[in-house]
Formats: C-alpha cells, sequence, structure tokens
C-alpha cells in the first residue's frame, strides 16, 4: 500500500505543471499522454460533438502543462471573441461593428501588451518621472502571441465579412486551443480550419504516412540537431561573446542560423504531422527559406502563417500598396517594426524587425525602378539573374541574402543591445582565421550536424518529397519501427535536459 501511494504521488507530480519544464512534444510523457488520447479520440470517432469536447479538455489540459493557472486566460479570449463576433456580424451599423471589432482588438492585444510589453514600456517611462525602474513580476503565459492572433483572424474576417460566425461555442473553443497548434504555431486561418472541424473523421494512409513523417523529421531536427547545437555550442558563444574570437563568433551565428530553423521549422513539422494524425489539415509553415534569393523571397519562406498574417490584417489595414509608392515603404517597414516587437519587447527585437523592414523596402523599391526599366516583371529577381552567370545569377544573391539574415539573427539572439555590438566586433576586428581548424576539431560532433542540419535543407525538394512517399508507403509495423529508432536516437544524442521550444517565449 505504501509503494502504491508513492507511485500515485510521483504520478500525481508528473502530471502538475511545473515551471521549469512545461510540457512539449519531444518529452516522453507527452507520448504517453498522446496515446492515451489517441485511444480515447478514435473511440468518440462517430460522436462528433462528444470527441470535440474531449479534444478541448486535452488542449486545455496541455495548455496547463505549458503556463500553469494562466490556461484561465485561453477560455477569456475564446468566450470574448465568440460573443463579439456573433454581435458584430447581427450589427446593422458600420459603427457598431467597429466598436466590437475594437472591444475584440482591446481584448486581445491588451492581454498581449500587459505580458509582453508592460516591463518594456515601465523601463522606458520610469525615467521621466525620475524613478528607478524595478521590473514587475509578470509571468509570460506560452504562446500568448500565437492564439490571440489566431482568435483575431477571425473576428477580423467576420468584420469583414469574409466568414459567417460560428453557432457554437464548443466549436470555437476547439479551433482556438486545438493542442496542436496552440503554443507554437503555425497560425490557423478560421476559414481555413473551421470547415474541417465537423467533418467525418477520416484519416486515410496518405495522411498517416505523410504524419508520420513529419513528426519524425520534425523530431530530428528539434531534439538532435537544434538541442545539440545550442547546448553544446551556440550557447556558449552568445553567453560570453568576447571570449571567443571572431570566426568561433561568426560560426556561432551560423549555428544559431540552423538552431533556430530547426527548433521550430522541426515544432511546425510535427504540429502538422499531429493534426494529420487526427484527421485535420494545416498549411505549410517553412518552405527551405535559407534557400531564398532576397529578403522579399525570405519572408515567403520563413514561418509562412505569421508573414502572411502581417500582411493581410497589420499591412493591408495600414493601406498596403493602395496609398502610393512611398506610402507603401513605409508600411513594409512599420508592418516588420512591429513584427518584430511582437516576437518580444526588447530593443534587440524592434532593430531585428527595422532591419527587416528596411530591406523589404530597398527590395520593393529596386523591383518597381530597376526591373521594369530593364524589361522584367516587378520581384523577377530570379529571371533577372538568370541573363548572368551561374555564379552571379545564384550564389551572390543567395550569399547576401543568407548573411544579412544571419546578421539579423546576432539582434534577435543576444539578451542584450550591447551583446550584439560585442559580437559584431569581435567578427570584424578580430577574426583570427588560423583558429578554424581548432574550432572545427574541438567541436566535430558540432560541427558534423551543422553539416548534416545545412545538406538536408539545401537538398532538392523533389528530394524530401521521396522520401515522405517512401515513408508512406511503408506499412504500420515500419513507421512506428521509424519513430522508435528516432526517439532511440533523441536519448543517445541528449546531453542535458530536453531543451523548450525557442518560440515558446513568443
Amino acid at each position: 500500500m505504501d509503494m502504491w501511494k508513492i507511485d500515485l504521488t510521483k504520478l500525481v507530480d508528473e502530471l502538475t505543471y511545473h515551471v521549469e519544464s512545461p510540457m512539449i512534444f519531444s518529452t516522453g510523457l507527452f507520448l504517453f499522454l498522446f496515446l492515451a488520447f489517441s485511444a480515447i479520440y478514435l473511440l468518440l470517432r462517430h460522436r462528433t460533438s462528444a470527441r470535440l469536447f474531449f479534444v478541448v479538455l486535452f488542449s486545455y489540459y496541455f495548455y496547463y502543462k505549458s503556463s500553469g493557472t494562466y490556461f484561465f486566460l485561453l477560455g477569456v479570449v475564446t468566450c470574448a471573441d465568440f460573443f463579439l463576433a456573433a454581435r458584430m456580424h447581427r450589427a446593422v451599423k458600420d459603427v457598431h461593428r467597429r466598436l466590437l471589432l475594437a472591444c475584440s482588438l482591446l481584448v486581445n492585444l491588451g492581454l498581449l501588451c500587459y505580458f509582453k510589453y508592460t516591463n518594456f514600456f515601465y523601463e522606458m517611462l520610469a525615467p521621466l518621472w525620475g524613478g528607478e525602474f524595478h521590473p514587475l513580476d509578470i509571468f509570460l503565459p506560452v504562446g500568448i502571441s500565437f492564439f490571440t492572433f489566431q482568435s483575431l483572424s477571425y473576428t477580423i474576417d467576420v468584420y469583414r465579412r469574409q466568414i459567417e460566425p460560428l453557432h457554437s461555442l464548443l466549436d470555437y473553443a476547439f479551433y482556438v486551443s486545438f493542442f496542436p497548434q496552440l503554443v507554437a504555431g503555425p497560425i490557423v486561418r478560421a476559414r481555413d480550419f473551421i470547415p474541417q472541424i465537423r467533418r467525418p473523421l477520416l484519416v486515410t494512409s496518405e495522411m498517416f504516412g505523410r504524419g508520420v513523417f513529419l513528426i519524425v523529421s520534425g523530431l530530428f531536427k528539434k531534439a538532435v540537431i537544434s538541442d545539440y547545437i545550442s547546448v553544446n555550442f551556440v550557447e556558449r558563444i552568445f553567453e560570453n561573446p568576447s571570449l571567443y574570437s571572431g570566426v568561433e563568433n561568426l560560426f556561432g551565428v551560423y549555428g544559431y542560423a540552423l538552431q533556430i530553423y530547426c527548433d521550430f521549422s522541426g515544432y511546425s513539422d510535427m504540429a502538422i504531422g499531429l493534426a494529420l494524425l487526427l484527421g485535420f489539415h494545416f498549411p505549410v509553415n517553412f518552405n527551405s527559406p535559407y534557400k531564398s534569393l532576397s529578403v522579399t523571397e525570405f519572408w515567403r519562406r520563413w514561418h509562412i502563417s505569421l508573414s502572411s498574417w502581417l500582411r493581410d490584417y497589420l499591412y493591408i489595414s495600414l493601406g498596403g500598396n493602395r496609398k502610393g509608392t512611398w506610402r507603401t515603404y513605409v508600411n513594409l517597414f512599420l508592418t516588420m517594426l512591429l513584427g518584430g516587437l511582437w516576437h518580444g519587447a526588447s530593443w534587440n527585437f524592434v532593430v531585428w524587425g527595422a532591419l527587416h523592414g528596411m530591406v523589404l523596402a530597398v527590395h520593393k523599391f529596386w523591383s518597381r525602378t530597376f526591373l521594369p526599366a530593364m524589361g522584367f516583371e516587378a520581384e523577377d529577381v530570379r529571371k533577372f539573374f538568370s541573363r548572368f552567370p551561374l555564379m552571379v545569377c545564384r550564389i551572390v544573391p543567395w550569399l547576401l541574402t543568407f548573411h544579412f539574415v544571419c546578421f539579423c539573427w546576432i539582434f534577435f539572439r543576444n539578451a542584450t543591445f550591447d551583446a550584439s555590438l560585442t559580437m559584431l566586433e569581435q567578427i570584424f576586428t578580430h577574426f583570427q582565421p588560423e583558429l578554424l581548424p581548432q574550432l572545427v576539431g574541438g567541436y566535430t560532433e558540432v560541427f558534423a550536424l551543422m553539416g548534416i542540419g545545412y545538406l538536408l535543407h539545401f537538398l532538392p525538394d523533389s528530394w524530401e518529397r521521396w522520401c515522405e512517399r517512401g515513408v508512406i508507403r511503408l506499412p504500420l509495423w515500419l513507421q512506428a519501427v521509424l519513430i522508435a529508432a528516432v526517439v532511440y536516437l533523441v536519448i543517445q544524442v541528449k546531453s542535458s535536459d530536453i531543451q523548450p521550444f525557442i518560440y515558446f517565449q513568443f
């Protein structure tokens, strides 16, 4: 009996929220819970409302394991936007509809501003009244930026009369809280997801196989490549850039560029794969972004759900390209500036967004002014460069784009602006290339994984589709063996506790 009490206590403790270990897809606990969840999910496959209610309960528990008691915020956003959208749809006067939309913006952006930006603005304003800045103890709920943006897309679409509001609070709660994409995206549009909610549950062999492929590839990218190079190399460089030479700092930046890609795209792959196993389709969120030949192309390939959200709900709302040429450039800059601030309350994020905004505006100006004069369509960069030799037409624009993105990652990753400047100073004034052989020799495993990561990223898309089709054709037992093999590999290379997903902080 005493043994049973001890085990029960451990079980309760394991199922309780702990701030130092939020639940993520790559943990054994989630695998165990998902297997139990799947069994009940299948039992309810012919009872749609009961199945939706069960998924909502599990999603709220999943969010509790990620952010503790702050899961109630999810309920606040869900109820507020559901009833505001319903009232908005019934309103006859435009002024009433605009007022209801403003209320939705106030609820969502108000929560976002309080939890993410209170200390940021407090620190800026404190000197105005001669006070000292003492940061308030405000906990940032995991993924609050994602579910507030997702819910806002629903109310804005209803306001624009692009969709009809839902009549069931359960359906809307399912849409907002669906656990695969709840805490780190992708940001799923209401008009894409809502029609799937009450369809008969159908998971074809192709959906299941593709889901397994995405989960396996996502787990490998996140828990093998990203976590290993982060713990064993990238974190050391960024924690004390002044202690390392310029060449070490540069490869630390290259490592972080790969780390953040593998971390975030790995999470997105697993989210899309899990959704497929449950019978739902999510849009692609990453499309080999480091293959881009321009920053504009990069943002069409990187975090596609966020970049398209900013375009449709912020850039267009600011006027888009409808207010004249110069206003278009200003709108691009402001969109990216606010996009940078969305990632966090730090001047580093502001600089990161501003840099991307300026280059996007410059690229827009170049494509509108010079390409048409040379007989090319606007933004037809690839066609323009096809006139030049191979090195110029592909390698030069790729090198420029990749290194600009890496340059911006320096500000994105560092905790302070001074640390970013220190890293840049080391790279440009204390490079010491003669240390490269020693660096590679001292971090053999890290550089091997970095090489594998970049190689997989730059492989032709047809190779990935070939691998995906191969996994789809495998019998179920071999798909299970494949998952087990990747889990075993994760266990073998894990040098510390599994690292939280980078985008949990946003």
